[in-house]
C-alpha cells in the first residue's frame, strides 16, 4: 500500500501541475482587441493573488492527515483572503466580507475544473445522465452545449428584464459561469487531437456557434447596456489556441518518428521532421477531426493554412541563416518537390486541400537568394566537369595513347562521362528553379567547352603522331554523342546556343573528315586522272574498275570506326568522288566529235555511274541521289535535237538549282558538232526561263564542281 508521505507528494504534484495548466490555458486570451472600458470592468474580476498566498488546509493536511484522500482540490481553496490586494486593507468591513465571499466561489468553481484530463482518459464520450443536470454538472460531464445553452438561457432571463438594475450578485454568478465554461472549452479544443476528445470536440463546436451568434445579437446593442463578458468571442479564441497547438506540435514533432535521424545536418533533421509532421497531423485532421467540426469552419483549409504558415516561419529563418550549399539544396528540394508533390498530394488530402490558395512557402527574396546560391554552385560544377574531363582527353591525344577498341570500333568515353553529368544538372536547375532561362545559361558553357574542342583537334592533327586516325576515329564518337544531345527537342537550349554548338559541332566532324577524305583522294589522285580522257574513252571499263577496286579497299579501312561515324564519312566521300568525276568530265579533255562518239560517252557514264554508287551503297551510303546525276548528263550527251536539248537543260537547272551557265556550257562544248547559234539560245532559254523555275531539290552538288573557264 502507497505510503502517506508517498501519497501526499504525487497529490502535491498532481495539484501543482493543474495549476500550471490552468494558467497556460488562461493566459492565452489576451485583451488587446477590447475596448478600454470592457477592459476595465471585466478586471475588477480578476482575482490578484499574492505571491506568498498561504494555502491553511494544505499546512492543516500536512501535519495531521495520514491518508492520500486528504490532499483533494477542495483543500487547496480555503486561500488567505487577507493576502489578496486591495481587500486586506479594509478589515471587518461588510462589503469586503461580501466580496470575500464572491471571491471564494469564484475559486472554488474555477478548481472544479481541474481534474478534466483525468476525467477525458476515463471515458470516451460524456455520460448520458439519468437526471437534469444544472450547469456544473453538464460542465463536469463535458456537456459542453447543454450547459451553454443553460448559459444563455440564464442571461436571457437576467438581461430581458425591463428593470434598470439588476442584481448584482446574480450577474456576478453568471459571469463566473461564463469564465468556467469557456476555461473548459480551451482545455477540450487544446485536446483536439485526442482520440477519446472527440465527442466533447463536437459539443463544444456546437457551443462556439450559439455563442457567435449570441455575440452578434448583443453587438446589436450598447454597449453600456450589454453584458460585462460580451461579446465572447469563443470562436476568435478557438482560432487562436489552433494556431498555437499548431505551433506547439511542428516545435515537439519527435525526429525518430518521423524518419528524419539518418539525415547528415540538423537543419536537414529539422526540415524533414517538420514536413513529414505537417503531412501526418493533416491526415489525423482529414481522417478524425473532419467529421467534428460543422461545414461553417472550413477546418481542413484552416487547418492545413496554420500548418503551412507555421512551416513557412521556420523555413524562412533558416534560409536566412548561413546555411550549407547541402542544405540550401534540401530547402529547395522540400518548396519545390517534396512539400507540394508528396505531402500535399497525398490521396487523402488533395480532396480536401487547395493547394493553390496556400501561397508559397518563402518569400521570392528568400527564395532568389537560394536559387541564386544554388545556381552559382551549378555553374561551377559543370565549368569543373568539362575543364577536367576534357583535360585528360587531351593529355591522352599528347601522350599519344591509342585509344581503347569496344565493339571493333574505337572508342572515347569522353563525352559519355560529361554529357549524363551536364544533362543532371540542367534538369535539377530546371526542376529546382523552373526558369528555363537557368537552363539556357548553363549550356552556354558547352559551346564555349566546344570551341576549345575545336582548337585543340586543330593543333593534333598538326602533329605527326602514329596514333592520330585511332585518335580522330575515337573522337567523331564524341563529336557525334554531342551532337545527339544538342539535337534532342527536349534540351533546353536557346535558339542561339543551340545553333552555336550545332555549327562548332559540324566543323570538328570537318576536321576529322577532312584529315581522312584527304589522305584518300592523295591515293586516288591517279586514277581520277584517267577518266575523262582517251585511255578511258578506249578503255574505260578498265579504268573504272581499278577505281572501284581502290574505293573498296579505302573502304575496308575504316572497318574500326563507329558504323553511324563510317556512314557518314563514307557518304562525304561518295559525293566527292562523284564530284571529282564530274569535275574531270567538264575539263573537256576529251572531244566527242559526232553523234557516235556521244552515246557511246554516255552509255559509258551510265555503266560508270552504277559502279561507282553499287560500292557505296555495299557499305550502307544512303545518298540515292547520287545516283541520278551522271544519268542526267548522259542524256543531255545523248540528245542531238536543239530543242529537246534545251528542254533537258532547263530541267536539269529546276532539278540542281546550284547548276551554272559555266557548267551547262563545259558540258555542251564536249559535243563539237553543236553549232554557236546552238549554243547561244540554249543559253538564253536558260536565262529566260531560271527565274521561273519551281525546284523540286535544295540538294547541293554542282557548287562543288568547280568550272574554270567562263561562258562567252
Amino acid at each position: 500500500m502507497m505510503s502517506f508521505s508517498k501519497a501526499r507528494k504525487e497529490g502535491l504534484e498532481e495539484n501543482k501541475k493543474s495549476e500550471q495548466i490552468c494558467e497556460e490555458i488562461i493566459g492565452i486570451e489576451g485583451t488587446a482587441d477590447e475596448e478600454p472600458k470592457e477592459q476595465c470592468q471585466k478586471q475588477k474580476h480578476k482575482m490578484k493573488m499574492a505571491k506568498n498566498m498561504k494555502m491553511k488546509s494544505l499546512i492543516k493536511h500536512r501535519k495531521n492527515s495520514k491518508s492520500e484522500a486528504a490532499l483533494t482540490p477542495e483543500t487547496l481553496l480555503e486561500v488567505d483572503l487577507d493576502t489578496i490586494e486591495g481587500i486586506a486593507d479594509s478589515p471587518g468591513d461588510p462589503q469586503v466580507e461580501c466580496q470575500k465571499q464572491k471571491i471564494r466561489i469564484k475559486i472554488s468553481e474555477k478548481i472544479k475544473q481541474l481534474d478534466f484530463k483525468k476525467r477525458q482518459k476515463n471515458s470516451k464520450s460524456p455520460e448520458t445522465p439519468t437526471v437534469e443536470l444544472d450547469f456544473n454538472g453538464n460542465l463536469e460531464q463535458n456537456r459542453l452545449a447543454k450547459a451553454q445553452q443553460q448559459l444563455l438561457e440564464a442571461e436571457e432571463c437576467l438581461f430581458s428584464s425591463k428593470e434598470v438594475t439588476r442584481a448584482e450578485d446574480e450577474e456576478d454568478k453568471l459571469h463566473t459561469d461564463y469564465e468556467l465554461f469557456i476555461l473548459r472549452l480551451r482545455l477540450v479544443i487544446h485536446d483536439s487531437f485526442s482520440e477519446d476528445n472527440q465527442e466533447t470536440l463536437k459539443s463544444a463546436l456546437t457551443s462556439i456557434l450559439k455563442e457567435e451568434a449570441q455575440d452578434r445579437r448583443w453587438a446589436e446593442v450598447a454597449v453600456d447596456q450589454r453584458p460585462i463578458w460580451r461579446p465572447t468571442r469563443c470562436r476568435k479564441i478557438h482560432d487562436t489556441l489552433l494556431q498555437n497547438i499548431v505551433e506547439q506540435r511542428m516545435k515537439n514533432a519527435d525526429e525518430q518518428e518521423n524518419k528524419s535521424d539518418n539525415l547528415s545536418t540538423s537543419l536537414k533533421k529539422e526540415v524533414c521532421r517538420m514536413g513529414k509532421q505537417v503531412q501526418k497531423d493533416l491526415l489525423r485532421v482529414v481522417r478524425n477531426l473532419r467529421e467534428c467540426y460543422p461545414p461553417d469552419f472550413d477546418i481542413c483549409r484552416t487547418y492545413a493554412q496554420l500548418y503551412h504558415q507555421a512551416f513557412s516561419t521556420r523555413l524562412q529563418e533558416l534560409a536566412r541563416s548561413n546555411i550549407s550549399l547541402e542544405e540550401c539544396l534540401y530547402i529547395l528540394s522540400w518548396i519545390v518537390d517534396y512539400y507540394p508533390k508528396d505531402v500535399l498530394k497525398h490521396k487523402e488530402l488533395v480532396e480536401h486541400i487547395n493547394n493553390s490558395s496556400l501561397g508559397p512557402l518563402l518569400p521570392e527574396e528568400d527564395l532568389k537568394r537560394l536559387e541564386k546560391q544554388y545556381f552559382s554552385y551549378k555553374e561551377n560544377e559543370i565549368r569543373k566537369w568539362l575543364s577536367n574531363a576534357f583535360e585528360k582527353e587531351v593529355k591522352k591525344w599528347s601522350d599519344d595513347i591509342e585509344p581503347e577498341l569496344m565493339d571493333g570500333y574505337y572508342f572515347s568515353n569522353f563525352a559519355v562521362d560529361v554529357l549524363p553529368l551536364v544533362d543532371g544538372a540542367v534538369k535539377d536547375v530546371n526542376t529546382l528553379l523552373s526558369c528555363e532561362c537557368k537552363a539556357w545559361s548553363l549550356l552556354n558553357q558547352l559551346d564555349s567547352f566546344l570551341l576549345s574542342y575545336k582548337k585543340s583537334l586543330e593543333e593534333l592533327i598538326k602533329r605527326k603522331q602514329e596514333n592520330i586516325p585511332k585518335t580522330l576515329s575515337a573522337n567523331l564518337v564524341n563529336i557525334y554523342q554531342f551532337r545527339d544531345y544538342v539535337q534532342k527537342p527536349e534540351c533546353p537550349f536557346s535558339e542561339d546556343t543551340r545553333t552555336a554548338c550545332l555549327s562548332t559541332l559540324a566543323d570538328l566532324k570537318k576536321i576529322c573528315h577532312k584529315y581522312f577524305l584527304s589522305r584518300i583522294h592523295t591515293e586516288l589522285k591517279p586514277l581520277y586522272h584517267n577518266l575523262w580522257t582517251q585511255v578511258w574513252f578506249a578503255g574505260h571499263c578498265e579504268v573504272v574498275e581499278e577505281l572501284v577496286k581502290a574505293l573498296e579497299n579505302t573502304i575496308d579501312n575504316f572497318k574500326e570506326l563507329k558504323p553511324v561515324c563510317r556512314e557518314e564519312l563514307l557518304a562525304e566521300l561518295h559525293v566527292e568522288v562523284m564530284v571529282e568525276y564530274v569535275r574531270r568530265m567538264m575539263k573537256r579533255k576529251l572531244k566527242l566529235k559526232d553523234k557516235e562518239q556521244q552515246e557511246a560517252a554516255a552509255e559509258f557514264i551510265c555503266h560508270d555511274s552504277n559502279k561507282i554508287c553499287s560500292v557505296f551503297a555495299k557499305v550502307g551510303s544512303r545518298e540515292e541521289w547520287l545516283g541520278q546525276i551522271l544519268p542526267k548528263l548522259s542524256e543531255i550527251l545523248r540528245l542531238q535535237d536543239p530543242g529537246s536539248l534545251q528542254l533537258e537543260i532547263v530541267t536539269l537547272a529546276r532539278d540542281y538549282p546550284d547548276v551554272s551557265k559555266q557548267h551547262v556550257l563545259a558540258l555542251l562544248t564536249l559535243k563539237t558538232n553543236l553549232s554557236s547559234s546552238d549554243l547561244r539560245r540554249i543559253k538564253v532559254c536558260l536565262s529566260e526561263n531560271r527565274g521561273t523555275l519551281d525546284t523540286e531539290s535544295s540538294t547541293s552538288f554542282f557548287s562543288k564542281v568547280l568550272v574554270k573557264r567562263k561562258i562567252i
